[in-house]
């Protein structure tokens, strides 16, 4: 019967990820630096580059390099239409222009311009991060599967059919 090291789970969809993580902008200032805990795949907050490259490594694994900027922050957002009235009387609305703005949720944004009629203006939400290539140095600290380990089936007493 073959033995299973607990510390050799390596990282897959679905599991409990404890990770070191060190970001911050090539050439310029730290954005995080703490230990995280995230779901694999599961789109919370990690982001998916980084995902990546965590993804097959094992608890004490290390990894660092860059992120390229439209694979980190720079993921291409859909259009929203804003009203023209939106905008200061005196904003120079004209494609490729960018505005600081805040979104709903308060995090600063990035408003690009994509295309202006004389009541609408069509605009990309960009983090404000999106043109920056993103530093990183991670540790894998721990690795669980959540889901409960399969019931030997000697466990399970079966009546035995005669």
């Amino acid at each position: 019967m073959g033995t299973c090291n607990v510390d050799d789970v390596k990282i897959e969809k679905g599991y409990r990820v404890t990770v070191k993580v060190d970001l911050s902008v090539v050439g310029g200032e730290s954005l995080e630096k703490k230990t995280v805990e995230y779901i694999q795949g599961g789109g919370s907050g990690m982001l998916p580059a980084l995902e990546a490259i965590l993804a097959g490594l094992e608890k004490g694994a290390k990894r660092d390099g860059v992120i390229k900027a439209k694979d980190a922050f720079g993921a291409q957002q859909p259009t929203k239409k804003l009203k023209r009235s939106e905008f200061p009387k005196d904003a120079k609305l004209v494609a490729g222009e960018k505005f600081a703005a805040k979104a709903a949720d308060g995090m600063n944004v990035i408003l690009l311009v994509d295309k202006v009629t004389d009541t609408e203006v069509d605009v990309r939400y960009l983090h404000p991060l999106a043109e920056k290539d993103i530093k990183y140095a991670v540790e894998v600290v721990n690795v669980r599967d959540p889901r409960p380990p399969p019931v030997p089936v000697a466990a399970l007493d079966l009546e035995e059919e005669s």
